[in-house]
Protein backbone atom coordinates (compact mmCIF):
# COMPACT_ATOMS: atom_id res chain seq x y z
CA UNK A 1 0.00 0.00 0.00
CA UNK A 2 1.37 3.38 -0.98
CA UNK A 3 1.66 6.08 1.67
CA UNK A 4 2.27 8.79 -0.92
CA UNK A 5 -0.28 11.57 -1.01
CA UNK A 6 -1.66 12.08 -4.50
CA UNK A 7 -1.68 15.62 -5.84
CA UNK A 8 -4.07 17.50 -8.09
CA UNK A 9 -3.56 20.48 -10.37
CA UNK A 10 -6.59 22.74 -10.05
CA UNK A 11 -7.17 25.56 -12.57
CA UNK A 12 -9.84 28.26 -12.38
CA UNK A 13 -11.35 28.33 -15.89
CA UNK A 14 -14.52 30.35 -15.22
CA UNK A 15 -14.88 33.62 -13.34
CA UNK A 16 -16.48 33.68 -9.90
CA UNK A 17 -18.36 36.88 -10.78
CA UNK A 18 -22.08 36.26 -10.49
CA UNK A 19 -21.69 33.35 -8.07
CA UNK A 20 -22.42 33.56 -4.38
CA UNK A 21 -19.84 34.63 -1.81
CA UNK A 22 -19.40 31.11 -0.46
CA UNK A 23 -18.21 29.85 -3.85
CA UNK A 24 -15.83 32.81 -4.21
CA UNK A 25 -14.39 32.06 -0.75
CA UNK A 26 -13.88 28.40 -1.67
CA UNK A 27 -11.91 29.42 -4.78
CA UNK A 28 -9.79 31.80 -2.70
CA UNK A 29 -9.15 29.18 -0.03
CA UNK A 30 -7.85 26.83 -2.73
CA UNK A 31 -5.40 29.58 -3.69
CA UNK A 32 -7.12 30.51 -6.95
CA UNK A 33 -6.96 34.28 -7.24
CA UNK A 34 -7.59 35.07 -10.91
CA UNK A 35 -8.79 33.40 -14.08
CA UNK A 36 -6.50 30.67 -15.47
CA UNK A 37 -4.49 30.52 -12.23
CA UNK A 38 -3.42 27.03 -11.17
CA UNK A 39 -2.39 25.46 -7.89
CA UNK A 40 -1.12 22.05 -6.87
CA UNK A 41 -3.05 20.65 -3.89
CA UNK A 42 -2.99 17.37 -1.99
CA UNK A 43 -5.79 14.95 -2.83
CA UNK A 44 -7.56 14.82 0.53
CA UNK A 45 -11.25 14.52 1.37
CA UNK A 46 -11.28 18.18 2.39
CA UNK A 47 -9.89 19.48 -0.90
CA UNK A 48 -12.09 17.05 -2.86
CA UNK A 49 -15.12 18.49 -1.09
CA UNK A 50 -14.12 22.05 -1.96
CA UNK A 51 -13.44 21.04 -5.57
CA UNK A 52 -16.85 19.33 -5.82
CA UNK A 53 -18.62 22.48 -4.57
CA UNK A 54 -17.19 24.62 -7.39
CA UNK A 55 -16.47 21.96 -10.03
CA UNK A 56 -18.37 24.01 -12.64
CA UNK A 57 -15.62 26.68 -12.36
CA UNK A 58 -12.57 24.40 -12.38
CA UNK A 59 -10.44 22.05 -14.43
CA UNK A 60 -8.82 19.31 -12.33
CA UNK A 61 -5.91 17.10 -13.40
CA UNK A 62 -4.01 14.41 -11.50
CA UNK A 63 -0.29 15.13 -11.17
CA UNK A 64 2.26 12.34 -11.01
CA UNK A 65 4.71 12.51 -8.11
CA UNK A 66 7.75 11.39 -10.08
Amino acid sequence: MSSEVKTLKVTLVKSTIGYNAKQRRIAQSLGLRRLQSSVIVDDTPTTRGMINKISHLLRVEEVSNS
